[in-house]
């Protein structure tokens, strides 16, 4: 799990300063840094936020819900994930 880790860090890292950038990029014309991006751009970043804290934490790849494993698989395709496949139907 630890290579998996280091590379949904990394992946992570590179789309929050992307976002970042873009927010900082239409803040110059606004005063607050978030004001350039949508709402979905907004929830984006703040899950890679809470991803990267969970990375720092130990917790990357548990499920926020039932604690189990969330797969590898889902990990790669989205690093951000919080829950398991069968949470993340259940919260649907």
């Amino acid at each position: 799990m630890d290579v998996l880790a280091r590379e949904a860090q990394e992946a992570l890292r590179q789309r929050s300063q992307r976002l970042r950038a873009r927010a900082r990029a239409s803040s110059e014309e606004r005063e607050a840094e978030a004001a350039g991006l949508t709402d979905s751009e907004r929830q984006e970043l703040d899950a890679i936020e809470e991803a990267l804290a969970r990375i720092d934490g130990g917790e990357f790849g548990r499920c926020a819900r039932c604690g189990g494993a969330i797969g590898r698989h889902r990990l790669r395709a989205v690093p951000e994930a919080r829950l398991c496949m069968t949470c993340s139907a259940v919260e649907r």
